[in-house]
């Protein structure tokens, strides 16, 4: 049996590449919402980050997912990124 490839994304704080699981991924919906997607399959314009407290907090102190949706992300929406997403995956 062929192995298969393992698909690659890009971090947007940290410009490394690595295997989408390693990643979460954050979608701005067609509707404006920016949310968690777990599954990677939600529709909308989506930014990749690798999954750990201290790049949560880089990406809120450079404001670098409002650049890459193009549109506000909310402190609440960090807050809850490094709180139930960062301790979520660490376990």
């Amino acid at each position: 049996m062929k192995a298969r490839k393992t698909p690659l994304r890009k971090c947007v704080v940290t410009n490394e590449m690595k295997p989408k699981k390693e990643l979460v991924r954050i979608v701005r919906t067609p509707e404006g919402d920016v949310i968690y997607d777990p599954t990677s399959k939600k529709s909308g314009r989506g930014a990749y980050l690798t999954a750990s407290k201290e790049v949560f907090e880089q990406a809120r102190q450079k404001d670098i997912l409002s650049r890459h949706l193009k549109t506000k992300v909310n402190d609440d929406f960090y807050d809850y990124l490094v709180t139930e997403v960062a301790e979520g995956k660490s376990k």
